[in-house]
C-alpha cells in the first residue's frame, strides 16, 4: 500500500461522509482542481486503500430481520482455507473473519426470521466439513456503524 498525505486523507474524510458528493465538489472543499481529486481517488483505489464505493442497504427493507454473529470452530486451524470457499457460497453470510481465541472464525450472517437462521445453521453452516462447532450471538439492535477515524499525519514529525 502507498503513502497517502494530508489531502488524500481529506479527501477520504469527505468522501466517506458522503459517498455520493461529485468531485467538483469535494474539489472545492480541498481547494484543488476536479482533476487532481479524480487522479487521487483513483491511485488509493488502486493502491488498495479504497475498497470499494456505493450504497449501504438496510438490510430490513428486504425482509431480513435477524443480524447474527456466528463463532465457528474448526476441527483444526488449517482447514479454514477449505472451508471458507463452502461459506462464501451461502448468500446471507455478508463477514466472515479467521480470528484467535475461543473461535477458528467469526462470521455475521442475516435472517429472514428464527426459522430461516436455525435452517441456515442446521442444514448448511453445520454440514460444511471441518466445522465441529457453533455458538451463535443474535443483534438486538446496531447502535452505530462507522468507518476508522482518519487522522491527518504531522508532517513536521516525518
Amino acid at each position: 500500500m502507498g503513502r497517502i498525505d494530508n489531502l488524500d486523507r481529506h479527501i477520504l474524510r469527505i468522501i466517506c461522509g458522503n459517498a455520493r458528493m461529485s468531485f467538483k465538489d469535494v474539489a472545492e472543499q480541498c481547494g484543488v482542481s476536479r482533476a487532481a481529486i479524480h487522479q487521487r481517488v483513483q491511485r488509493m483505489q488502486e493502491q488498495g486503500v479504497i475498497t470499494g464505493s456505493g450504497y449501504t442497504i438496510n438490510p430490513k427493507s428486504l425482509g431480513y430481520t435477524t443480524c447474527t454473529y456466528v463463532g465457528v470452530k474448526l476441527e483444526r486451524g488449517s482447514l479454514y482455507k477449505e472451508v471458507v470457499p463452502q461459506l462464501s457460497k451461502i448468500p446471507e453470510l455478508v463477514e466472515c473473519h479467521y480470528t484467535t481465541g475461543t473461535y477458528s472464525m467469526l462470521i455475521k450472517l442475516y435472517a429472514r426470521d428464527n426459522d430461516h437462521l436455525m435452517q441456515i445453521l442446521n442444514s448448511t453452516l453445520q454440514e460444511i466439513p471441518g466445522i465441529i462447532a457453533t455458538e451463535t450471538l443474535i443483534s438486538l439492535d446496531l447502535a452505530f456503524m462507522r468507518n476508522i477515524p482518519i487522522p491527518m499525519i504531522d508532517e513536521d514529525k516525518e
